[in-house]
């Protein structure tokens, strides 16, 4: 039977102070990433009546690709905003919130939290502090001083009453207080330890390493020529009398390689990133639109291991060209030049390649799952 209570997993932070390559919500345990591992946890703990995943803007899209169990609501840009966009979806009388950052949380409290939904307008988990407290320069009981842990549950109709308000709140206790609604704490748990800074990763006994899977994309584009524009390629500008028809600067090389990227990844493809019918992308320089993709790319979990290119053109000759084209790519693309390789034929005078019309280019991209559990961190 399911309960009058709908669960929301706040997923759509910038990982501002996470010291990984990657976001929190994407580092990969054995498969799954963050966000999806710690959602369909809590959701085993209960029959919730739905579920929510409040997600960042920039990966709706992408987490809707991973299952079709949640809803998928877009955050906004604070907790607070986020917890108003998903409390529009939320029929039930009671919601219980969570934070993808704290991984770990057993089901004891779920069911803690169940068992006292309709005595207190929130409730909530505490840990009681056993070290000694001060605050500037006087010494406080510690026994008045409360930790306080996510999920919390609330009272749907007063939570929603307690955030109409311009005033930000950490949590929906603080809300609920500040319009004298009534908590109730209950005991907390050191498993639900939040993941803040990536050096607590070590410590969450619940998180298993990613695997070492690998996955591979191929990309295909095509473009003609056209007069009067210049050729870039790969980066780098050609020394030739025309330039790709395109809407961006068409520089065919390089929107092959983001749908080898995009499709390694799970992610689409070039268009639904940056459509042809935006002009916003009109004659634009494709290195931005690959640095957007490979930030993309390694926010969401990933690293690049290789790419091979293979370009198909009659004219202009690729080989004067191959090596500035991978110094330009392996600085475009964040990895080592030894991982990157261009090809170059020709269409052996067959069709609109051999009649130099335009120009092909293939490629093949290889990613992995970054991996967590060396400690790398991100020298700022």
């Amino acid at each position: 039977m399911l309960l009058d209570v709908t669960l929301i997993v706040l997923c759509a932070g910038n990982s501002s102070r996470f010291e990984h390559k990657t976001k929190k919500q994407w580092i990969r345990i054995e498969n799954e990433p963050l966000w999806l591992n710690v959602t369909k946890r809590l959701a085993s703990f209960s029959q919730f009546d739905k579920i929510i995943v409040a997600s960042h803007e920039d990966e709706l899209n992408y987490m809707k690709n991973f299952t079709d169990n949640f809803i998928f609501v877009k955050g906004g840009d604070s907790r607070q905003k986020s917890i108003l966009n998903c409390l529009e979806f939320v029929t039930t009388k009671f919601v219980m919130i969570s934070d993808v950052a704290r991984a770990c949380i057993p089901q004891s409290v779920i069911k803690n939290l169940l068992d006292e939904k309709e005595n207190a307008d929130c409730i909530v988990p505490v840990l009681n502090v056993t070290d000694t407290v001060i605050y500037e320069t006087n010494t406080i009981n510690r026994d008045e001083v409360k930790l306080i842990q996510t999920p919390q549950l609330s009272n749907t109709l007063t939570l929603k009453k307690a955030l109409n308000t311009q005033i930000e709140f950490t949590d929906e206790s603080s809300a609920i207080k500040a319009i004298d609604g009534i908590i109730k704490y209950i005991q907390g748990s050191n498993q639900s330890k939040k993941l803040t800074l990536g050096n607590e990763l070590e410590e969450l006994s619940c998180l298993q390493k990613p695997s070492k899977n690998f996955f591979v994309g191929t990309g295909l584009d095509i473009h003609g020529f056209q007069e009067n524009k210049e050729m870039f390629l790969g980066g780098i500008k050609l020394p030739y009398e025309f330039g790709f028809k395109a809407h961006s600067d068409g520089d065919v090389l390089i929107h092959s390689v983001i749908d080898a990227l995009l499709g390694a990844s799970g992610a689409g493809d070039i268009g639904e990133f940056f459509p042809d019918t935006d002009e916003k992308y009109k004659n634009i320089d494709s290195k931005i639109l690959l640095n957007e993709i490979v930030t993309f790319i390694y926010k969401v979990g990933y690293e690049i291991v290789n790419i091979d290119v293979t370009i198909i053109a009659q004219k202009p000759k690729i080989n004067p060209f191959k090596n500035e084209i991978k110094n330009s790519m392996a600085n475009l693309l964040k990895i080592e030049k030894q991982f990157i390789n261009i090809k170059a034929t020709t269409a052996e005078e067959m069709g609109f390649i051999g009649r130099k019309e335009g120009v092909a280019v293939q490629s093949l991209a290889t990613l992995k799952y970054y991996n967590w559990k060396k400690n790398e961190y991100i020298n700022n």
